[in-house]
Order: C-alpha cells, then sequence, then structure tokens
C-alpha cells in the first residue's frame, strides 16, 4: 500500500491534471454595479455543495436575501476571496442573508467533477463554508443569457431573494464603494 505521503502526492497531481483542464482568467477589473431594470430570475440548476449534499439553486438558498458569487475560472478565486469579508460582513448583520459561492464550470467537466469538487473540498477548511460553495457543472450559455452575464471575464456577485429574483448586481473585483452600495441595498430591502 502506497505511503501517506504519495497518496496525498497522487492526489495533488489528479488535481493538478484536472485543474489545468478549467479555462484560464480573462479581463479582470474593478467591481461595477450594474442596474437590474427588468426581473431576472437566477435559473434552477441542481448541483451539490462541496459536503455532498444535493442542492437545487435557487430553491435552496436558505435566505430570504442570497449574497452569491459566480467565478468562472480558477484564477477569479482572488477575486471571490476579496469580496468575502464584506460579504460576510454583511450576512452578520441580518439573520436572513446567507452567502453562496457558485463555481461556474462546463457541463463537460462533470466527468472530473469528483476530483474538482475534491480539490477544492482539500483547500476549504471550514465545514460551513464548504456547505456554502455550489459547483454548478451547466450548459453555461443559457444560464448566462438567463442572468444577462455578457461575458466570464468578471466574478459576478448577486443578490438574490428567496424567489430567484436578482434584486442587485456587480461584476468584477471589490471596491469599498460598490461593497458599500452592496451593503445599502441589503439593509433597505425588507
Amino acid at each position: 500500500m502506497p505511503s501517506l505521503a504519495d497518496r496525498t502526492m497522487m492526489r495533488v497531481s489528479i488535481l493538478a491534471a484536472g485543474l489545468a483542464l478549467l479555462p484560464a482568467a480573462g479581463v479582470r477589473g474593478q467591481a461595477t454595479p450594474q442596474a437590474v431594470d427588468s426581473v431576472v430570475r437566477f435559473p434552477f440548476v441542481d448541483a451539490s455543495n462541496l459536503e455532498g449534499r444535493p442542492f437545487a439553486v435557487p430553491r435552496d438558498f436558505a435566505g430570504a436575501l442570497n449574497l452569491v458569487v459566480l467565478a468562472f475560472t480558477r484564477e477569479q478565486q482572488t477575486d471571490v476571496d476579496g469580496w468575502m469579508p464584506t460579504l460576510r460582513g454583511i450576512a452578520a448583520t441580518r439573520a436572513n442573508v446567507r452567502v453562496y459561492e457558485l463555481p461556474v464550470l462546463a457541463r463537460r467537466y462533470r466527468l472530473i467533477r469528483r476530483v474538482i469538487d475534491g480539490g477544492m473540498r482539500s483547500g476549504i477548511p471550514d465545514p460551513a463554508v464548504r456547505a456554502a460553495t455550489i459547483t454548478l457543472f451547466i450548459d453555461k450559455s443559457p444560464f448566462e443569457r438567463a442572468l444577462g452575464i455578457p461575458n466570464e471575464e468578471q466574478i459576478q456577485i448577486l443578490l438574490v431573494d428567496r424567489q430567484g429574483t436578482v434584486r442587485w448586481r456587480a461584476a468584477g473585483r471589490y471596491t469599498e464603494t460598490v461593497g458599500g452600495q452592496l451593503a445599502t441595498r441589503v439593509a433597505s430591502t425588507p
């Protein structure tokens, strides 16, 4: 039987091979809020979180308001991490607000789902964060069209209510100005 070190190296090699298949990042810009002029609904997606729990998005979002971060490439994790302190701070101010991270991958990556989810799971020691990380393996074009996402160059930050209605959105890296606008929007939403 291989040693623990050999098994760990094997897992890291498999993870690296799987992640190498994922698309590279595009342009990264500062966050910009985007108007939600018409009713935009979050599309229904069957998925599972990193704890392995089946999840029907957006139906199973736990909050009356949900702060949802969509990321499309592994390099965008830095941008996601830049938003998380503010998002968690906003959620801490209201009992009915939850934060979710949704890596969005093409359906073809389902073949290596266990490798991808396993790699992410091993990099996230906090079970609450793993439970709130839901990997979507989907047909991306219809999903992005439904949400009005023009491209995958920037992460998307969405405020989604219990019915799946997008109440606010921004794209890109965190800025204090846009983070403050989101906090104000959450505070003013019943």
